[in-house]
């Protein structure tokens, strides 16, 4: 860096990751550090330091692992250095200035720089080949094919059901956004084969999947338009069908194919309170006309063109029980909605915590709302599993920041909590969690309980006692230390969080690591392990 020269560093500032690729052999370190000097007190390649004066938490990394900086507070919480995940698609950047001392300045090695592309880029495009777009591919694929058949007359069930295969599509996208439905998955799954017997690979292929069912949800959203003017073209061509109901039809279809397209990537991501008011409401009105599509249809007697409903009728229709199943499936959720008194703290201007009545068990998100028909947030809950449970809110947006700047005495909230990749955790017998900034708040649950995992952790967060208060800071302190890196940025510079998290792994032998961070961060790391063979998992951009 020349003397008086400014340089810009793009910040990300994303609460999504990167999808992973699972490679659970033989592991190596592809970086070479040393150890520290003092091993009597190290972890792995770092240096716990005792409470100071200020009780604030110090970890002294090695050298090669730090880029110093000094750099001013963040305002947005899902960056490396005050990092946030209140788990909402809400994505900001901002370009932090560091200025060169004018009077003196000492040029310090520089670490290899590595290259840093737009966050939609990352969220988006520099994943690879995963999973999630693997699932998309071979669903739509089966229903393509299917319909091919059918247009050709070598499927002649898939032609004349066509409007059910259409239905069923939407029954299948439904059942992957279903809280419930997977609150009880993950359940079964953790039940199950969450045995120390069953094999790493079959835990690590269940979790890559439970992860990335969106890609389900979305081929079948496009599928389901696809059957959906398949049917409305065999219908038009019949030339037996009311007015009524192809203007129905149509309109259910112009509906989803709204939906749909409010859900696009490039949408979702710059325009995310519309995609979730245009998602929630069309799908609302169009569940509501698929109710009168299907009475309708039903009735109808083309020999008289009248309506003549009967119930005999109704339970004869396959598509009378998919539309039933979706129904009860969309409504679960708000029958436990309610109205509760909250306290809200705020340790600082960039974060707010949120405390509830009631014990939560490990890995579990909650959703809460100031308006329940206009919104909806969602964060991970802290809670020892007794007498209370809490939020930890980075200020990133309206709502966020209006925690901190007036903090309401109710809330509304969803009963049925949901489980995320970090319910996950009781699958295996040793687990890394690496988190940045407030990410930490999906981990501290698991630190605060017995759980069937043996748990290890990497926090890395700036100005920790600062920006997260002392009740979080405490939290931590409670684990064992041997168990724990903490790294103060503000303290110890930027860290590598690749680099720590994979010698941090070998060193504790650990079977799988899970990321919170950013869409930089939590790639990194994910392909840091993956170099090593170590089976990573970090939130993706439509977890």
């Amino acid at each position: 860096m020349e003397e008086g020269k400014l340089t810009k560093i793009a910040r990300f500032s994303s609460c999504r990751g990167v999808a992973f690729e699972i490679n659970p052999s033989r592991r190596s370190s592809p970086f070479a550090i040393d150890s520290p000097t003092k091993p009597e007190r190290s972890i792995g390649t770092w240096l716990w330091i005792p409470w100071t004066r200020n009780n604030s938490f110090k970890i002294l990394p090695h050298p090669q692992a730090i880029s110093p900086t000094r750099s001013r507070a963040s305002s947005h919480f899902c960056d490396i250095n005050i990092d946030a995940d209140d788990i909402e698609l809400e994505f900001l950047s901002e370009v932090e200035d560091i200025q060169t001392n004018q009077e003196k300045i000492k040029v310090l090695p520089k670490l290899e720089a590595t290259k840093r592309n737009s966050r939609l880029s990352i969220i988006m495009l520099d994943q690879g080949f995963t999973v999630y777009k693997g699932l998309f591919i071979v669903c739509i694929t089966l229903n393509m094919l299917a319909l091919a058949l059918s247009a050709s007359g070598n499927f002649s069930y898939g032609k004349s059901k066509a409007t059910l295969f259409s239905i069923g599509n939407i029954l299948a996208l439904t059942l992957c956004r279903s809280e419930v439905a997977l609150r009880f998955l993950f359940w079964f799954v953790v039940k199950t084969i969450g045995k120390p017997f069953v094999s790493l690979r079959i835990k690590t292929a269940t979790t890559s999947f439970l992860q990335s069912v969106g890609g389900i949800h979305s081929s079948c959203g496009v599928s389901s338009i696809a059957w959906l003017v398949y049917s409305l073209v065999l219908t038009i061509k019949n030339d037996k069908t009311s007015p009524e109901i192809l203007a129905v039809a149509f309109t259910i279809l112009s509906l989803i194919t709204l939906s749909s397209l409010a859900a696009f990537p490039l949408i979702r991501h710059l325009h995310h309170n519309a995609f979730e008011r245009i998602h929630r409401f069309s799908g609302w009105l169009a569940l509501i006309l698929l109710w009168l599509f299907i009475l309708l249809s039903i009735s109808y007697e083309p020999s008289s063109k009248t309506y003549h409903l009967t119930i005999s009728k109704m339970v004869k229709k396959q598509e009378c029980w998919f539309t039933l199943a979706i129904t009860i499936l969309i409504l679960i959720p708000w029958l436990g909605i309610k109205k509760v008194q909250v306290h809200v703290t705020a340790p600082s201007n960039h974060a707010s915590i949120i405390k509830f009545d009631g014990g939560v068990k490990p890995g579990l998100f909650g959703r809460i709302s100031p308006s329940p028909l206009s919104e909806w947030h969602a964060f991970g809950i802290i809670s020892d599993g007794k007498n209370e449970h809490m939020m930890l809110a980075g200020a990133v947006g309206d709502f966020t920041k209006s925690l901190v700047s007036s903090p309401p005495k109710h809330l509304w909230i969803r009963s049925v909590h949901f489980a995320g990749l970090p319910y996950l955790v009781n699958l295996y017998q040793k687990v890394l969690l690496v988190a940045t900034g407030s990410g930490i708040c999906v981990f501290l649950s698991f630190l605060l309980q017995k759980n069937k995992a043996d748990v290890y952790l990497i926090w890395v967060a700036k100005d920790i006692e600062m920006n997260f208060g002392n009740e979080i800071k405490e939290l931590v302190g409670k684990y064992s230390k041997e168990k724990v890196i903490v790294h103060d940025t503000a303290v110890s510079g930027r860290p590598n969080v690749a680099e720590i998290s994979v010698n941090a792994a070998i060193n504790w032998n650990v079977e799988v690591v899970i990321v919170t961070s950013n869409p930089e961060g939590s790639r990194n790391v994910v392909k840091a392990c993956n170099k090593a063979k170590i089976p990573a998992f970090g939130p993706i951009w439509d977890s």
